[in-house]
């Protein structure tokens, strides 16, 4: 089969974008179908979407070519704080603590906005002379063959490769097309995002603050006083919250956030979007491989998301490199089945360990509430304990591909 690329992409955002570049490294023509229209993200203005990266996250930008882009715009993560608590009661007397002083690495990780990491990939996407970038375009078919796939663009266009990778969000049609099927359910909960300004300086730290509607993120941008807040609520209570204006969505923040950094004010545009466990019961089929949300999306309760994602990057980028310069077919069933066996475990065990969290602490059971305060104190006073929760959220454990390392394939 004559193809137009080795690795055809569909989804053009972070996870998509990150693949294409680790993979052209690695000597393959990739073609990245992205619905939107790249150059309006691209030159989006502030509006407080942010990621936070764990430490294996920016080993692997840096390994792609990225960090060195950004990194002069992300804020370090030097503390994370997690307590439980009530609106306007202030946090419970046990709470976690965990501190960058207590691993040998540095940050804990970085938070960054969308904005200017999109930003660096597009550019570095359009520098790559590997990746081919279609914005704008769609895939509406696929068809995998013995030597390969076939895809259908939404402008009647048709692409040949080798493998198609689904980077195409929680509705993955990559994966429906496929007939990969998906469980996984909703959990009553909408997230409320935006960005704060406020008067004391965050130093750094980021906050958790689980209360009985669902937990709320702090997130410390760049500058020092500005922030940006993840808010879960149950979907009714959201929905009333989004439809307030400004000032009144403020009161209804004020008693959740406190007063610990002084004055707040809205400094960005306000964004919902539901909560639900989604995890693909395969994420492979023939000639196809799943990545990021297109194989499992997960609780934002930890800001884990995009580094799963990530994780998968790394490993799908790996395993296809090797098999290539081993003289196999990246595409083949056993070198997608090296990658299914590397990541879903993994995958999925975060996507219920986050699911279990958010359970144990979206509820006002008294008996719940004493266990985890006291489950926070025993962890916050053992040091090694302590030290193997920020080592396991900074993605330093478990058997790493090289990419998150900071190594090249």
């Amino acid at each position: 089969m004559e193809r137009d690329a080795d690795i055809l992409i569909a989804g053009g955002g972070l996870n998509g974008t990150a693949l294409a570049l680790a993979l052209a490294q690695g000597g393959f023509r990739v073609t990245v179908i992205d619905a939107r229209p790249a150059p309006a993200r691209a030159e989006a203005g502030f509006d407080g979407r942010a990621y936070a990266l764990a430490i294996a996250s920016v080993r692997l930008l840096t390994a792609i070519g990225i960090w060195p882009a950004v990194a002069d715009r992300a804020q370090p993560i030097l503390q994370i704080k997690a307590s439980d608590g009530r609106p306007g009661e202030g946090a419970a007397p046990f709470f976690l603590q965990f501190d960058a002083a207590e691993i040998e690495e540095g940050p804990m990780g970085h938070m960054l906005e969308d904005r200017h990491l999109y930003a660096a990939f597009l550019a570095a996407m359009q520098a790559a002379p590997g990746v081919t970038l279609l914005s704008g375009e769609s895939v509406v078919a696929q068809e995998a063959g013995p030597a390969g796939v076939t895809v259908t663009l939404a402008s009647g266009r048709r692409l040949t490769g080798g493998l198609l990778v689904g980077c195409d969000g929680r509705g993955s049609g990559v994966a429906a097309r496929a007939g990969i099927r998906r469980v996984g359910w909703g959990y009553g909960q909408t997230a409320l995002v935006t960005a704060i300004r406020h008067e004391g300086d965050h130093q750094g730290i980021a906050h958790q603050f689980f209360m009985p509607s669902g937990p709320l993120a702090i997130l410390p941008l760049k500058g020092g006083h500005h922030s940006s807040i993840v808010w879960s609520e149950t979907d009714a209570t959201a929905a009333a919250i989004q439809a307030l204006p400004d000032d009144a969505y403020l009161e209804a923040l004020r008693p959740r956030f406190g007063d610990f950094l002084g004055q707040i004010a809205l400094a960005g545009d306000r964004f919902t979007y539901p909560l639900s466990l989604s995890l693909a019961e395969h994420f492979i089929a023939p000639r196809v491989a799943l990545v990021g949300d297109a194989a499992h999306g997960v609780h934002p309760i930890a800001g884990q998301g995009l580094n799963l994602g990530l994780r998968d990057v790394a490993a799908l980028a790996e395993v296809l490199i090797l098999a290539r310069r081993r003289g196999e077919d990246p595409g083949s069933p056993a070198a997608l089945e090296e990658y299914q066996r590397w990541r879903r475990f993994d995958a999925t065990a975060l996507a219920l360990g986050m699911d279990g969290v958010n359970r144990l602490f979206s509820s006002d059971n008294p008996l719940l509430r004493l266990a985890r305060d006291l489950g926070m104190g025993v962890i916050g006073a053992l040091p090694g304990l302590r030290r193997g929760f920020i080592r396991q959220a900074a993605g330093l454990t478990g058997e790493l591909p090289r990419l998150l390392t900071g190594r090249p394939v």
